[in-house]
């Protein structure tokens, strides 16, 4: 058997087929320009500059939950480009040294999408971005919101003293806000709970079995229905999914045109001055110096040692001296002690779950299920009660260890008043 030989694309075809694949590939990315821009990127042009400066911007920057495009001036744009792409590990030096304005650097922007392309499944990221949630969906994972939690808020000097009636007000409106939070989500969960109910046995999916609030008010107003602002329109919900069904059949036609793309990504790459790689630095020793390194090394090793001798009487003096703090020392240490195990307990009871919570970090569609129906694939409501629990318990433990400190922490001020009497509050 001979082997398979790859087809090659004949020149003349390829340059018909060529702007049909770039057209391809800008309908399947969030506003992609026009394949007279890629042309002009070829050869530098500097006006097909900020159309692909805006485009990685896109690509490289999270899309918002409403779908509208982030309105940063160009300058701040290309600036967030480079840093991403620095971030990713791109190898050519050139996009950095591009001029911050947005007003060069066509060739090589080009280049840099071809490399995000070309890395990993850039295209799937994207469409699962901006593809339309149908069903009702609730987060079960929490690493996004811990990893980024928000700017900090900055602190500030209270000027002279703080009014404690402030404060109380403060904490009382925190404390109606979160009453008001807690029944609005509990009115939501018994809304969801009619819809699923009123719906079920109408959905085409037999797993489902029920409509979610979007399926529901895709029926009752097929052209209105969830309209969300885009572009400074409002997009309906039906409309969002042409659109997607568009991106969609867009992506299955790049897929049989790339091969023209890359084909002349070759060329656009022969384009370029050739960047002058960085050797390695190896450093040398030589022969002479190898006796005085053994003799640092032998140095640094006598250091370590008398180091280490030093810190352990200091380290044992230490332990000593805050072991004598009393009562106060000893609940703190216990409540320490006891927010670790809960939290030990609680990823070792994730650990033997297997396969529970160890799903995709994405949000799970909300599915009714009659009791003493088989169980399906995704997460049982009363995995995730426990697991909350189980997080509950810890947090209640850590509050608990940080009102202690604060105790103590007031008792210490109040110390250095004389003649105040302090009563703390009553405990709830």
């Amino acid at each position: 058997m001979g082997r398979r030989r790859r087809r090659r694309v004949d020149p003349a075809d390829a340059a018909r087929a060529l702007p049909e694949a770039i057209a391809v590939l800008t309908r399947t990315l969030p506003t992609g320009p026009s394949p007279e821009t890629f042309r002009r990127a070829k050869f530098d042009r500097p006006e097909a500059a900020p159309a692909l400066w805006r485009l990685l911007f896109c690509v490289l920057s999270p899309m918002p939950a409403d779908g509208a495009s982030p309105s940063l001036a160009l300058e701040a744009q290309a600036r967030s480009v480079k840093a991403a792409l620095r971030f990713q590990g791109y190898p050519r030096r050139a996009l950095a040294q591009l001029p911050d304005d947005g007003s060069q650097g066509g060739r090589e922007l080009l280049l840099a999408l071809a490399w995000l392309l070309a890395r990993g499944p850039t295209l799937e990221q994207l469409l699962a971005q901006s593809r339309v949630r149908l069903g009702d969906e609730m987060p079960v994972c929490e690493c996004e919101s811990l990893a980024s939690p928000g700017p900090a808020v900055p602190s500030v000097e209270a000027d002279g003293c703080v009014d404690t009636r402030h404060l109380q007000w403060l904490m009382g409106k925190l404390r109606f806000r979160w009453r008001k939070l807690m029944a609005s989500q509990q009115e939501q969960c018994a809304l969801l709970g009619k819809i699923h109910s009123y719906t079920r046995g109408c959905h085409s999916d037999r797993s489902l079995g029920h409509l979610s609030v979007t399926e529901t008010e895709l029926l009752r107003d097929p052209e209105g229905g969830q309209q969300v602002r885009a572009g400074g329109t409002k997009v309906g919900l039906l409309q969002r999914l042409e659109r997607e069904n568009v991106r969609l059949e867009a992506a299955l036609e790049w897929r049989r045109r790339e091969l023209v793309f890359w084909q002349w990504m070759d060329t656009v790459l022969g384009a370029c001055p050739p960047e002058a790689s960085q050797p390695a630095f190896l450093p040398e020793i030589p022969a002479q110096g190898a006796a005085e390194l053994e003799l640092v090394v032998r140095e640094l090793q006598a250091l370590q040692e008398e180091l280490q001798a030093a810190v352990e009487p200091r380290r044992a003096a230490w332990e000593a001296r805050v072991g004598g703090h009393g009562p106060e020392w000893s609940a703190s240490r216990r409540a320490l002690q006891e927010a670790v195990r809960q939290d030990l307990v609680a990823l070792q009871w994730a650990w033997e779950r297997g396969g529970g919570l160890t799903q995709p970090h994405e949000p799970h569609r909300l599915v009714r299920t009659e009791a003493g129906a088989p169980e399906g694939r995704g997460l049982q409501a009363t995995e995730v009660i426990e697991v909350l629990r189980s997080r509950e318990a810890c947090l209640e433990v850590v509050l608990g260890q940080l009102q202690g400190q604060c105790q103590q922490e007031l008792a210490r001020l109040v110390g250095t008043l004389p003649g105040l009497i302090w009563i703390p509050p009553p405990g709830r």
